[in-house]
């Protein structure tokens, strides 16, 4: 308990650092802010990979999520940290990030599997910007749902990324059959690339991975009893 409570600190420390170059980036050299919260985005990420190997409680994991949660909504309620905030789109996906790994560090927790967190929180970090990056430099079948446009060469582009990711994840942290690895991976991609399709505004920062971890949920228990 004494090294997760230590690790959490360590992890707070870094969170703030991130965020304080970011700060620094933005101020000082005059980076662009889409650039600076990339750069947040891709530290944050790396950071939360760490969780369920260096913190061992749940409640520590909520309480750091919650911290930086009311940093992120106090600094847009009184226009702060223009490094993250300072971008023409608004969206609810950094606010709803931190919650989205305190959801899968509880779903990880109660059921000990590696992939409950790390599959949904990765596909969700690496293959949503694949798809958003498809789909700009190749707009190829472009659609509309709920009013708003998508292409069709993104959503492919975010499927087969997704599988390659759940694939690679899957065969590495769990103990599966070939064919069973197969069937999750191309599931849980079906899943989440529909929910990327259909969700905009960045709420998908909450579908994605809540239905990468309903598949992974269900296929989990159903070939457990197999």
């Amino acid at each position: 308990m004494n090294d997760s409570i230590l690790h959490t600190l360590y992890l707070a420390g870094a969170f703030l650092l991130l965020f304080t170059t970011a700060e620094l980036l933005y101020h000082r050299f005059h980076v662009n802010a889409e650039l600076t919260r990339k750069y947040v985005h891709i530290g944050t990420v790396l950071l939360t990979m760490l969780f369920p190997t260096l913190i061992g409680n749940t409640w520590l994991v909520l309480t750091l999520c919650g911290c930086f949660l009311v940093i992120l909504l106090t600094s847009m309620a009184f226009h702060l940290l223009p490094s993250i905030n300072a971008v023409a789109r608004k969206t609810s996906g950094s606010i709803l990030y931190p919650i989205v790994v305190s959801g899968c560090y509880m779903v990880y927790e109660k059921y000990g599997q590696f992939m409950l967190y790390y599959v949904p929180i990765l596909i969700l970090a690496l293959c949503d910007p694949v798809a958003n990056m498809v789909g700009r430099k190749w707009p190829v079948g472009e659609f509309k749902t709920f009013g708003k446009s998508k292409t069709l060469g993104g959503s492919v582009s975010f499927f087969v990324a997704a599988v390659i990711t759940s694939l690679c994840l899957i065969i590495g942290l769990e103990v599966y059959s070939l064919h069973e690895v197969i069937i999750i991976s191309v599931s849980v991609a079906l899943a989440t690339a529909l929910a990327e399709a259909f969700t905009h505004r960045g709420f998908d920062n909450l579908t994605i991975p809540v239905s990468a971890l309903a598949v992974l949920l269900l296929l989990r228990d159903y070939y457990s009893v197999q």
